[in-house]
């Protein structure tokens, strides 16, 4: 009898599974109210045996739920051990932040945990960002600290195991120490993959209430950006961005080309609503949810689109948020003048700043909140 019962149920399980919902528990209230109708009124006739059967199978079912809860809670601890510090010796961490694990000290709660992606090629882009809006040495771990806002570049490797590549990464990140190092292999075309082992690595090294993946030709005023995070903390699943909906393109010979774009219906249909890959933050519960499901999630050819049609079927709030993408000088140094200071600043004709390695200094100086202003905000 067991057997056949679990031959029922067992097709109908999920592959990952929540903490039980409100519906659920009036679905288990509402069996229990109707054994019980059936036990005492004494009009409706039900064998024991039919009794019993019924009774087996929703025991049989709250244990499967049961079993589910565990195995997920072990795909997380697999996920955490996965990135743990120890499985990737080479990568930068502070212990005393960053430890996790059974005997050791529990994770500190931080803000953010912002990745910033770059190339091995950007050593040039890199050092830009350390001289405008990216705090360097002493500083990036005192921010981490005391402001719980951890800033790391982060890179895979390449297809050729210790290659000069990956030493010259080991080298910088020797000398600056703000490096995180993923367990991907690098390439154009594999941005949405990275992005997956970037949030998987993160949610497992930190606890943070948002992770944030930014552009390393993009100006960030990490003020600002804590400023802005923290107003939307006590909600529970958030994308925060600049939201658009391009059209699919459907023709090879075109820099974004949709090879899948027959799956997004009539051709001219435009893309769901998503954040722009520039620089875009989404919160633990959907950071949590990437790394557990990780293996599942389809990547599209363009990453902002693949994380959008990750989150499109969650209860998740869109918040559209345009300082988010303000443009370089005037426009950024307008709204800075007018007491509207921006969040992240770019060219959209670049899909970053143009030419970002002369400019971003500029757009510092014209756009930038101040060195004391992360220092200063209310998080």
């Amino acid at each position: 009898m067991d057997s056949f019962l679990l031959s029922l149920i067992l097709p109908f399980r999920r592959l990952w599974l929540v903490p039980e919902s409100d519906g659920q528990v009036i679905s288990r209230r509402r069996h229990e109210q109707e054994l019980q109708i059936v036990s005492e009124d004494s009009s409706i006739k039900m064998p024991a045996e039919k009794k019993d059967v019924i009774t087996a199978v929703y025991r049989t079912h709250e244990a499967i739920q049961s079993l589910d809860k565990k195995i997920t809670m072990l795909n997380m601890d697999l996920v955490e051990a996965k990135n743990s510090p120890e499985m990737h010796s080479s990568d930068s961490y502070t212990p005393a932040i960053e430890s996790s694990g059974k005997g050791s000290q529990p994770k500190k709660k931080m803000l953010m945990v912002i990745g910033i992606n770059t190339a091995f090629s950007s050593r040039r882009r890199r050092d830009s960002v350390r001289e405008t809006w990216m705090p360097r040495g002493e500083k990036l771990f005192q921010l981490e600290r005391e402001k719980g806002i951890v800033v790391r570049f982060m890179i895979g490797h390449s297809a050729t195991s210790n290659s000069i590549l990956d030493r010259a990464i080991d080298s910088e990140d020797a000398l600056h120490k703000d490096f995180l190092r993923l367990e991907h292999i690098e390439g154009y075309h594999e941005l949405s993959a990275k992005t997956k082992s970037f949030f998987s690595t993160a949610v497992a090294r930190w606890d943070a209430d948002f992770y944030v993946k930014i552009d390393d030709d993009v100006h960030v005023n990490l003020g600002m950006l804590a400023t802005t995070l923290a107003y939307h903390r006590s909600k529970p699943r958030v994308y925060i961005g600049c939201m658009k909906s391009g059209p699919v393109l459907s023709s090879k010979s075109v820099k974004y080309h949709e090879p899948e774009y027959w799956k997004f219906g009539e051709e001219g249909n435009k893309y769901f609503r998503h954040a722009t890959g520039q620089i875009y933050a989404i919160s633990k519960d959907l950071a949590t949810y990437m790394a557990v499901n990780e293996p599942i999630l389809h990547k599209y050819a363009n990453e902002d689109v693949s994380l959008g049609a990750w989150l499109i079927g969650l209860e998740v709030e869109h918040i559209d948020d345009r300082n988010m993408c303000c443009g370089t000088p005037p426009d950024c140094e307008w709204k800075a003048q007018a007491g509207n200071v921006c969040v992240a600043s770019f060219d959209w004709s670049c899909s970053g700043i143009c030419k970002s390695v002369e400019r971003i200094k500029h757009v510092h100086e014209k756009c930038g909140e101040g060195n004391g202003a992360v220092w200063s905000a209310l998080i």
